[in-house]
């Protein structure tokens, strides 16, 4: 008898759609926002915090699901990039277990930093096979970056992000008033991705930054030029993601300033931010550009004289060109096998290279080492 055999092709296509809102006051009782997604009768919330965001607002985000009538679970986790780990997901997992909640109509609230937002959205991507979630950035690198995209993970062995999922939240509230309580360095901290954007792909932004940054930073952003920096940082970010929420293409405007600050975050976790680490990336690949003609020094004086302007301090002493190349080679896995860096092309302009060399990351390393040691030399 002749074996049958049998092929048929399965076809399924899923529209991803979310809503980022800007939501001040997010839990004063009159604000309805939160409860616009799921139901709200009889309802049962898990609401996920960082440590950092219970110390200041537990007490308000209890009361404000009490006012409306709706049973709360609130659970934190230590906050800090040393936190993002497979013991934090397990943990947040038995929590879920010990209060369960309706598969469809009862979404996990996640309030607070980028590692908050990843972890809890992994939890939501892989929990029953997945649960709606909505999240809440309360830092600036969340407000920015980490939570308005769709991939959310955990480090592991060594590395970041290693384990994780491309998972959409049903919606992101951003509430700016969660950055008055946020220190100096941690706002620096976001506006490090701010910087990466004006520098990679819209120079208005960077001009921006100029002209307001250090009033915004000063102001906690919560002043009218805050807004203009904000808004347009969020629009150019979502401008690059929407395209490409699954990262098809894996030449992404958006990792500029990703590709070596991956081996210094993950050889000095506890001491480095994930923004300050971005920042040495963007100012060593903005040299090599340099070197290869790719911007003007003119355009360099700006970028630096930006950095100064923040009140930034440039970490030089954690750059060695062989932990900046370890890097560059984990990331050309990550990139399918080539470097795919971005790269500025001058100011607001962008170009992908694959054929970065050891002794470019020496040189680049070099030249900002001697800009910094003329800085101090002639202030």
């Amino acid at each position: 008898m002749n074996q049958r055999t049998f092929k048929r092709r399965v076809n399924y296509q899923q529209n991803i759609e979310y809503e980022v809102i800007t939501s001040p006051h997010l839990f004063q009782p009159e604000n309805a926002s939160i409860l616009s997604v799921g139901k709200t009768e009889n309802a049962r919330r898990f609401v996920v915090l960082d440590a950092n965001v219970e110390k200041y607002y537990a007490a308000e985000i209890r009361q404000y699901f009490q006012y409306h009538q709706i049973e709360a679970k609130i659970v934190s986790i230590p906050s800090g990039e040393e936190n993002k780990t497979l013991e934090s997901y397990l943990a947040l997992v038995r929590e879920l277990d010990a209060f369960p909640i309706n598969r469809r109509n009862e979404p996990i609230i996640a309030i607070g930093g980028g590692v908050l937002t990843d972890v809890a959205g992994f939890v939501a991507s892989s929990y029953r096979r997945g649960l709606p979630h909505i999240k809440v950035p309360t830092t600036l690198m969340g407000y920015v970056d980490a939570s308005i995209g769709i991939k959310t993970g955990i480090n592991i062995n060594g590395n970041k992000n290693r384990i994780g999922s491309f998972a959409a939240p049903q919606k992101v509230f951003l509430d700016k008033t969660f950055l008055k309580t946020l220190p100096k360095r941690h706002l620096l901290n976001g506006i490090c991705e701010i910087i990466k954007m004006g520098i990679i792909k819209d120079a208005g932004l960077f001009q921006l930054l100029e002209t307001y940054g250090s009033q915004s930073v000063a102001a906690q952003f919560q002043n009218e030029a805050g807004d203009l920096i904000l808004n347009s940082a969020i629009e150019n970010m979502l401008e690059e993601l929407e395209p490409n929420l699954f990262e098809e293409d894996l030449m992404r405007k958006v990792d500029f300033g990703h590709t070596f600050s991956y081996g210094l975050e993950t050889r000095y976790e506890a001491n480095l931010l994930h923004g300050e680490a971005v920042l040495l990336d963007i100012v060593v690949s903005s040299l090599i550009a340099e070197a290869r003609g790719l911007i003007s020094s003119e355009d360099i004086s700006r970028i630096f004289q930006l950095v100064d302007e923040l009140g930034i301090n440039l970490n030089t002493a954690l750059l060695d060109p062989q932990t900046l190349w370890n890097s560059l080679e984990e990331r050309t896995y990550h990139r399918d096998g080539l470097q795919r860096v971005p790269m500025p092309l001058g100011l607001g302009g962008c170009t992908f290279v694959n054929d970065i060399q050891q002794n470019e990351i020496s040189s680049a390393i070099k030249n900002l080492q001697d800009r910094i040691m003329f800085k101090y030399d002639h202030a």
